[in-house]
């Protein structure tokens, strides 16, 4: 496949990259990739890490050669590439901006010109793809931030940041997990936990999922932690063209 490299990452690892920059044609090679080898089940391949542009596969080279995985993946990548995007999975995402849950709108709204309800409402119509997990467990990089609400990283980054925080860094926009020392501008929260150890799957979204964040009040956010805490609050997932609640 045009553009593809596969490099050794140590004796029990490579690595397949699609390109060099952050872009969402080469994302979604990525992901395809990690859906078919999931999905074949190739023997000895034991954890998948997809990244903004590669993909990091560990295997058990008892099992399988180097070489060998090497020339599987590029037959998977070609194949993959063919059959295209199998559509989204977009998690509806309840956020209360402002006040004390995004002490940088006002910042963002000095920056940009632009008033609270338009800065809201553009962040709030995009569906986000979930370019890749990392920096902590269940931390999003989401992709597709207007370009109209890019706002540079705090020039100090803030010792905490409590979790569920939504904020703005250049030109993407991510939820803070857990509380955590970040330099991203906060403009909103969400009452929902992005990693949760007690939950039978911790981490809520997959890498290649897509989030909408949808406004709520702050009397929102307080009834919905409720329910979260008592098991009894149910996301809105879409996916193939319906919807159902997890």
């Amino acid at each position: 496949m045009e553009g593809l490299r596969i490099l050794p990452a140590g004796d029990r690892a490579l690595v397949a990259e699609f390109g060099n920059i952050i872009d969402e044609g080469i994302n979604n090679q990525v992901h395809a990739l990690a859906k078919k080898l999931a999905s074949e089940a190739v023997p000895g391949v034991l954890e998948l890490v997809p990244t903004f542009r590669s993909l990091l596969i560990y295997y058990d080279p008892s099992s399988i050669t180097y070489h060998d995985l090497a020339q599987r993946i590029r037959q998977l990548s070609e194949s993959s590439a063919a059959a295209g995007s199998s559509g989204r999975r977009i998690w509806r995402i309840p956020c209360c901006y402002g006040s004390h849950f995004g002490p940088d709108l006002p910042a963002l709204i000095r920056y940009t010109g632009l008033s609270r309800d338009e800065i809201i409402a553009i962040h709030s119509s995009v569906d986000y793809k979930i370019y890749m997990l990392g920096f902590l467990p269940g931390f999003v990089y989401l992709g597709g931030l207007d370009n109209r609400i890019e706002i540079p990283r705090l020039p100090s980054p803030r010792v905490r940041i409590p979790k569920g925080s939504v904020g703005i860094g250049g030109n993407q926009t991510g939820v803070y997990p857990l509380d955590s020392p970040g330099g991203w501008r906060l403009i909103g929260s969400t009452p929902v936990d992005f990693y949760d150890p007690q939950r039978e799957k911790p981490i809520l979204c997959d890498a290649g999922d897509y989030i909408r964040f949808v406004p709520i009040t702050s009397s929102d956010y307080y009834d919905i932690r409720q329910m979260i805490l008592r098991g009894t609050y149910r996301l809105t997932v879409q996916e193939g063209g319906g919807s159902y609640v997890s």
